[in-house]
């Protein structure tokens, strides 16, 4: 693999030794030669996350599940609770590469109430687009490190949560609508003005909503008026 970060320094990538073991061997040699190609330093220890990487003096962990089962969903959201209590900086990478795991993964995540954003999720295509986002997030949280740009980056999270809080609001104000109907919308199609174009079709289509919640939601956007009465429960 060729280098994908032009300034990236000499960071350390630990690998949970028990992962490095269940991988396949032209996986584990794609991950030696991109850590390699983009100056990265690899270790094995019997570490809890499957990879911790340090960069700029800022460590940041992962776990890295290749492909989804949903058979192991109890294992990994009870992991993923373990583990943010313990690293304060802890993404998930998530390996969905069919329809049917992606709408598996994501009625599963909002069955175990995992908080959203804590920890973020990055679900992916295959297992090689997964390890290159972990090692561009780890780079990227190194590089905002370096800058001093923490203060920073608190500022932007706190006008995404405010964001959000107003995102769910006004979803939620569609009767027969609540906030996990309000979440799945975020995560499928995303911002209030792409809801408010979306089809019934598509909303089905991504989201688990009903046909009912759905064409609540199309006729709320086209024809607001028809909403003026009391809320539904």
């Amino acid at each position: 693999p060729t280098p994908i970060l032009s300034d990236a320094g000499s960071g350390v990538c630990m690998m949970n030794s028990t992962w490095r073991d269940e991988q396949h061997p032209s996986f584990f040699r794609f991950i030696a030669s991109f850590l390699s190609a983009n100056s990265y330093r690899l270790s094995f220890l019997p570490i809890s996350p499957d990879f911790i990487f340090n960069n700029g003096g800022l460590s940041v962990a992962f776990i890295f599940e290749t492909t989804w089962d949903p058979d192991k969903a109890s294992v990994v959201f009870s992991r993923v609770e373990r583990l943010k209590t313990q690293f304060r900086l802890l993404y998930v990478v998530i390996g969905v590469p069919t329809r049917e795991q992606n709408d598996s993964f994501n009625r599963l995540y909002f069955k175990y109430g995992v908080e959203l954003g804590r920890p973020t999720f990055v679900p992916v295509r295959d297992p090689e687009m997964g390890f290159e986002k972990i090692v561009k997030i780890a780079h990227a949280r190194g590089v905002c490190k370096r800058q001093d740009a923490v203060g920073m980056m608190r500022s932007e999270r706190e006008r995404a949560v405010q964001g959000m809080d107003v995102f769910l609001g006004v979803v939620t104000s569609i009767p027969g609508i609540d906030d996990h109907d309000a979440n799945a919308l975020v995560q499928s199609i995303g911002s209030i003005e792409a809801i408010s174009k979306a089809s019934k079709s598509s909303i089905l289509e991504t989201t688990d909503l009903s046909v009912d919640k759905a064409e609540r939601i199309v006729r709320f956007f086209r024809d607001p008026k028809y909403y003026l009465g009391p809320k539904l429960d």
